[in-house]
């Protein structure tokens, strides 16, 4: 069935309230919130997920694999349980820029599969990257993930609905979240295309009207799927981006 979430990043629990308080207001029928896991903010996704839980149905907090170590406890798990999630998104997750903070050689695949052990009942996802490298590279990496026992997909965000259409067709009957995030500045699109080797069709423009008009046709296209998204509004405004599209 088709679903869609907005992202909410969990800056601290001021913020992460008021942008709550936003999506109510003025996008009543989204029931699902994702939560990111950043390091640079005090508030974990699980903790934030504790929050939103209280207003929302359905939240969905991120994992990082490299922060958990497979031979010990892990603190989250207890309030996952008790938050009652119906889901989570499992990555891999970036090296931290404080060397202080320690990180562990923890695979994804064994993340997923102790996850799966641990919440019974909860749907865990792996994250799908479709610039990371070759098409086929990342298609062996996600039937690993699958292997382990992953429920479905999520993907980074699309920009070319071309690009969509042919990862849509590699992936019948997954269940997959698509990615839509708006990229408003020339910066940013440097940094998609030079970090993340992201590519962007020729006609696209980092104005609020041209991603305004591609979050429209990417959610035609999810639903014309069957399929779910999710909405990462990064550092736009969520209402003057999504007003009248979602």
């Amino acid at each position: 069935m088709s679903q869609l979430a907005i992202e909410l990043v969990p800056r601290n629990r001021e913020v992460l309230e008021r942008d709550m308080a936003l999506v109510r207001e003025h996008f009543p029928h989204v029931d699902t919130i994702n939560i990111p896991d950043l390091l640079q903010f005090d508030l974990r996704s699980w903790d934030a997920g504790d929050i939103v839980s209280t207003q929302f149905p359905n939240v969905i907090p991120h994992l990082r694999a490299i922060d958990f170590d497979l031979r010990c406890d892990w603190p989250f798990l207890e309030t996952i349980r008790n938050t009652g999630c119906p889901a989570l998104l499992a990555i891999s997750g970036d090296p931290p820029q404080d060397m202080l903070h320690r990180t562990y050689r923890t695979p994804i695949t064994g993340f997923i599969a102790r996850l799966k052990q641990e919440l019974p009942g909860v749907k865990v996802y792996a994250g799908l990257d479709p610039y990371r490298s070759g098409i086929k590279e990342e298609l062996d990496y996600v039937a690993a993930k699958l292997d382990a026992g992953a429920d479905g997909l999520f993907t980074q965000p699309f920009f070319d609905l071309r690009f969509m259409e042919i990862w849509a067709d590699l992936l019948p009957g997954i269940d997959v979240w698509w990615g839509i995030a708006p990229v408003l500045t020339e910066k940013s699109q440097a940094y998609w295309e030079n970090k993340n080797n992201g590519f962007f069709p020729p006609d696209f423009k980092p104005t609020l009207d041209w991603n305004r008009e591609f979050a429209r046709r990417a959610l035609e296209f999810t639903r014309g799927r069957d399929a779910s998204a999710y909405i990462m509004p990064i550092r736009a405004d969520i209402r003057k981006y999504l007003e009248g599209i979602v």
